[in-house]
Order: structure tokens, then sequence, then C-alpha cells
């Protein structure tokens, strides 16, 4: 298991060499503040306007604000966040094939599925702890300025769009193990979400699409009960694991 915690800590130690873990932590604490900031600002702002938009003709109404707007924000900046954290580690994979510096750790006996199980955990354990932040911030100010009492099954709601990004990163690792450049992992890694979500649309697909996940407002407001989630939550784990067992068996078989 040498090589293998070796390989591991030289993934870490290059992620914080590099800054991205640091730019990706002051990332998702911005993104947390914002939330409850553009909430708590809204009625400022809408109170500036008033005049201008009352020359238009449109009536501005006192605007309330509550812990409900701020995870509504919270949910809306969630892709944000996510599209940047695979645009900084696409490359995770395809930077050690350009290197040679795999090669190199596979001559001095690392397995090539440890290979991938390092990867796999270097990205799913910076998605857990960058997205926590996220939400603790948000959470935390939420609760000083108002009362997360307000909003329903907050905790599995925010576990819902985790378990969608982890089953995202399940897709960045295997077009990592099929394709030689990062722009073509960002690409079907893109594409392969868009049409996911394109199928949730369709009646008999949605209950089971990962894509359902992202719907957490619906969740929040009472609109949905935790019950119509759990397919979807059950298609997404169980296929974040295939994805991750089917890069396994890629990157046995490929040229390096």
């Amino acid at each position: 298991m040498k090589p293998f915690f070796a390989f591991m800590k030289k993934e870490y130690l290059e992620a914080v060499r590099t800054g991205r873990f640091l730019i990706l932590v002051l990332l998702f604490v911005l993104f947390g503040v914002m939330n409850p900031a553009i909430a708590k600002l809204t009625p400022w702002m809408m109170e500036i306007f008033s005049d201008s938009l009352g020359e238009s003709g449109l009536i501005v109404t006192t605007v309330q604000v509550d812990a409900m707007t701020s995870w509504t924000q919270f949910f809306k900046n969630s892709p944000i966040v996510l599209i940047v954290f695979v645009l900084i580690f696409s490359d995770s994979f395809t930077r050690e094939y350009k290197s040679g510096t795999l090669l190199l750790a596979l001559t001095k006996g690392l397995s090539r599925y440890k290979v991938v199980l390092a990867k796999s955990m270097l990205l799913l354990s910076l998605w857990t702890l960058d997205y926590a932040l996220y939400f603790a911030v948000t959470y935390g100010y939420n609760a000083y300025f108002w009362d997360n009492g307000i909003a329903n099954h907050i905790f599995l709601a925010a576990a819902m769009w985790w378990l969608f990004g982890v089953w995202v990163i399940s897709l960045i690792v295997l077009f990592s193990s099929l394709l030689q450049n990062n722009t073509g992992v960002t690409l079907c890694t893109g594409g392969i979400s868009l049409l996911t979500y394109l199928l949730s649309f369709l009646p008999k697909a949605k209950v089971y699409s990962p894509a359902l996940l992202m719907n957490a407002n619906s969740l929040l407001s009472g609109a949905e009960e935790a019950e119509a989630y759990m397919k979807a939550i059950a298609a997404a784990a169980v296929l974040a694991v295939i994805f991750i067992a089917v890069s396994v068996l890629n990157m046995n078989k490929r040229q390096v």
C-alpha cells in the first residue's frame, strides 16, 4: 500500500502547490457568503430602483426576505460552483498522461486500479470539503439573520446536490480513462449532464434521473416530499459506482 499512499500524498500536495485547493476554498466560501448577502440586499436594491421602475409603469411592492430566499440563491449558485470545480479538475488524469508521471508511478509498482481510486478519492474529498464549507457558511449566516426552520429538509436537499456532484465527478473519472485531453473530458462530462437534464423532462425517466437531484427547491418549499427523490438518489449512487468500476477496466486496457 506504500505506493498508493505515496501517490495520494503527491495528489494532495500538488493540489495545494498549484493553488487549486486555495482557489476552490475561497470560491466556495465567497459563494456561501453571497447567498444570504444577496437575499439581505434585495429589499434595499428594490427600494433604490423603485423610482425608475415606477416611471416605467411598474409598481414595486415591499419585498420580504427570509432564510428561504437565501436557500433558493444557494441552489441557484450550486451549478456555478460545480462547473468551476469540473473545469479546474478535468485534467486530473490527462495531465499525468502528458507529463509521463503516471508511467513513472506504474513502473514503481503502483497498480492501475489504485491510480483510479486515488484520483477518485482526491476529487471526492475536495468536492465534499468545499461543498461542506459552502453549505456551512450559508447555513450559519441564515441562522444569524433569519430562521432556517422555515425550509423543509435542508440537509437532505443539500445532500442531494452533493450526490449530484459525486455523480458528475464519476463522469470525469470515466471519460478521463477514455480520452487524452481535458477538453474532451469537460465536453463529454457536460454533454452527458445536459442530456440527463433533458431526459428528466420525460415523465417516466424523471424519477430515475440524477438531474432530479438539482430540483432541491421543490423539497425545501414542501412542493415535493423526500420520497419523490429516492429513486433518483439510488440511480445516481449506483451509476457513480458503475462509472468508477468501468474506469478501472478502461485504465487496465489503455496504453500510457
